[in-house]
């Protein structure tokens, strides 16, 4: 009867609303108002119970170990590797031209026979697209990578005779995409093409006024993984001497060769001045952090 209260143990009625259902391409039903009986919990065996109770426990302990593993090993090391190559893409405009291209380099034992070397900075490019900066040849080489931008400088060594035109090329891929490009290189030699010789940034007004691309002597090529850049050099005589054989620096640094380039150690200015540029660059991708106060 309306208006009676349930007797003991009687299961009630309790009135809800369903939610209309859903049709695909028709009409969706119209909302309807039905009886529901309260739902009894069931009675469980002890057996099922104490299943229930170890199956939550499994999950628990797998949860915990995939989450100890994201929080460790693996995973951290992505995302460290992730951050450096985020900060890595945009710090050939963030960061200072001084960061990046070091006023004075010092290269200890850089030169022939280990002996210590010096170069100062003598002038800057703007930065530049891939094909301004670096011909078609190597450009298209580096697409791959998705060539970005490039920024360039040009360094004497202490007795103004030789010129040194260092650049890095930022690209806009991943840590895959840069090892990919870096066994390509090694595989293929692509670094000793004379065809792909980064060209020199001639600086008017200064002892690099008449150092061009006839002029280049040696120059390395070097693929980095470990961040979005590639950093070249190529080398010449400061008296504007036309070079018709140059030499890679690989070969130009080797005792045994007797060209010019090599007598000159052009191969050690090229490879020196790319590494103290590279030492540079992963100084400013990784500043030192303040110690906690």
């Amino acid at each position: 009867m309306p208006g009676r209260p349930p007797a003991a143990g009687e299961a009630t009625a309790q009135l809800r609303a369903v939610p209309p259902r859903a049709h695909w391409g028709g009409p969706e039903a119209p909302a309807e108002v039905t009886a529901q009986l309260r739902p009894v919990p069931a009675r469980r065996s002890p057996r099922a119970v104490v299943a229930v109770v170890c199956g939550v426990l499994g999950l628990g302990l797998i949860g915990g170990a995939v989450t100890a593993g994201a929080l460790t090993g693996g995973a951290g090391a992505s995302t460290a590797e992730a951050s450096a190559y985020a900060r890595g893409h945009g710090l050939w405009h963030n960061a200072p031209v001084d960061s990046l291209f070091p006023r004075t380099i010092q290269g200890k034992g850089a030169g022939p026979g280990k002996a210590d070397r010096s170069w100062t900075r003598i002038a800057v490019a703007p930065d530049a697209d891939c094909a301004t900066a670096l011909g078609p040849g190597l450009a298209a080489t580096l697409e791959p990578a998705g060539c970005a931008r490039v920024v360039r400088a040009t360094y004497t060594d202490a007795t103004a005779t030789n010129v040194t035109t260092v650049g890095m090329v930022f690209t806009e891929e991943d840590d895959h995409a840069m090892v990919s490009l870096s066994r390509r290189f090694d595989g293929q030699k692509l670094d000793e093409r004379a065809d792909l010789m980064p060209p020199a940034y001639t600086a008017p007004g200064t002892v690099a006024a008449r150092f061009g691309d006839p002029q280049r002597a040696s120059w390395t090529v070097k693929v980095l993984v470990d961040a979005p850049v590639v950093v070249y050099a190529v080398s010449g005589f400061a008296d504007g001497r036309v070079i018709d054989d140059p030499e890679p620096a690989a070969e130009a640094r080797d005792r045994a060769s007797t060209t010019a380039p090599a007598q000159a150690g052009l191969g050690h200015e090229a490879t020196g001045v790319a590494a103290g540029v590279e030492r540079a660059l992963k100084s400013a991708l990784n500043p030192p952090t303040e110690p906690p106060k």
